[in-house]
């Protein structure tokens, strides 16, 4: 009986991202880790492995494929009210207690996760395009797992996407290399980054390090990427005024336009101690981050118990130009060129330029393909 792993490395093929080394050693460099992998081994995230000298890399399949409202990503200020066709494969290089997607992050790792297998089934880059046109999606975003260590892959499909006339998008953790985004900036309209804490220590606690996600947020904003950054905010874990000060002021260093979006958590996988972050806290965070000087900030996962950071508002003159209740668009007023129509201030972002076509006060619920 074939294992999890015999799967998964039987669905590879040769990376890109890696320099081969002495005695058949590799350097990966997918992710900021930069694993030295030798013949016979596994990288931190368990699915990219050296194989005789040459890094085997995952391909050829998805384990989650599921058509989203755009705004679950969470992205605000990408085509709003539009479908993604949103697709994860298996494995991820950070190992996060209160991960909502621990049974398609953490195979090989956690034994519980093995039943992952069941989730995998091959698929083509043209079969992938054929599925978000089914869909009605304009977006293809790769997530559910850490897309960064399967960017060969995703690589593969975006490239069909982009033909297709599709946007495509990372939901990532930003534990990237300047290697890796040099790579994928050229198939990638957006990007958004998980940040997770301003403290060292809590960052190694999930298995990764501050400084290379906040060298991500800066590289990915410098390339050109459109880059949206959420912080789930955990109670007793990094709800503090002093640490959401110091995120905000980072982030509105980088740019005041970049939209930061503080979320709920809730008690899942190994973390069940803290207790659920309440609507307070969000609006704490959220006005801290306009105190600090974004000018977008949105508070998510508490549809209606938020007051105006669900919405959209221009910057100059205060109009609301998008009002969503959870997933839902209710209000569109952005002109086709991405204008308040009030001032004619210019909202950034990726917006349609038919926006009498948005789709408003429709059901916008995930659905698996």
């Amino acid at each position: 009986m074939s294992t999890l792993a015999d799967v998964l490395d039987d669905l590879t093929q040769e990376g890109l991202l890696y320099e081969p080394l002495k005695k058949h050693a590799v350097r990966c460099f997918a992710c900021a880790h930069r694993c030295l992998i030798r013949d016979g081994r596994r990288g931190i995230c368990q699915v990219r492995y050296n194989e005789q000298g040459k890094l085997r890399v995952p391909w050829g399949y998805v384990a989650a494929l599921q058509s989203d409202p755009i705004e679950k990503k969470p992205f605000y200020h990408v085509l709003p009210g539009s479908n993604a066709l949103t697709f994860g494969m298996l494995g991820c290089d950070f190992h996060c207690d209160y991960c909502q997607n621990w049974l398609t992050s953490q195979v090989l790792r956690d034994p519980k996760a093995d039943a992952a297998l069941g989730f995998v089934r091959r698929i083509t880059p043209e079969g992938m395009v054929a599925a978000a046109r089914s869909a009605r999606a304009m977006v293809l975003v790769s997530s559910y797992n850490e897309p960064l260590i399967t960017s060969e892959w995703a690589v593969s499909i975006f490239k069909e996407a982009k033909a297709a006339g599709l946007k495509c998008a990372f939901v990532s953790n930003g534990n990237a290399t300047a290697e890796a985004l040099e790579f994928l900036h050229p198939y990638l309209d957006a990007y958004k980054i998980d940040l997770k804490s301003m403290r060292d220590v809590n960052y190694r606690q999930l298995g990764g390090v501050r400084q290379h996600v906040l060298d991500s947020i800066q590289r990915a904003y410098a390339l050109g990427l459109w880059v949206e950054v959420v912080t789930l905010v955990v109670p007793g874990f990094n709800d503090s005024n002093e640490e959401l000060w110091d995120t905000a002021r980072f982030l509105s260093g980088v740019s005041p336009d970049i939209p930061w979006h503080v979320t709920a958590f809730h008690k899942d996988y190994k973390m069940t101690g803290p207790e659920n972050t309440p609507a307070g806290t969000l609006l704490r965070a959220s006005e801290i981050g306009r105190e600090a000087g974004l000018r977008y900030v949105y508070a998510g996962n508490l549809p209606g118990r938020v007051d105006e950071y669900e919405s959209t508002v221009c910057s100059h003159c205060n109009q609301v130009v998008i009002r969503r209740s959870g997933y839902v668009i209710t209000e569109y007023g952005l002109t086709g060129e991405g204008r308040c129509p009030n001032c004619g201030t210019k909202v950034p972002g990726l917006w349609t330029e038919k926006p009498d076509e948005v789709q408003l006060n429709g059901w916008r619920m995930p659905r698996l393909i």
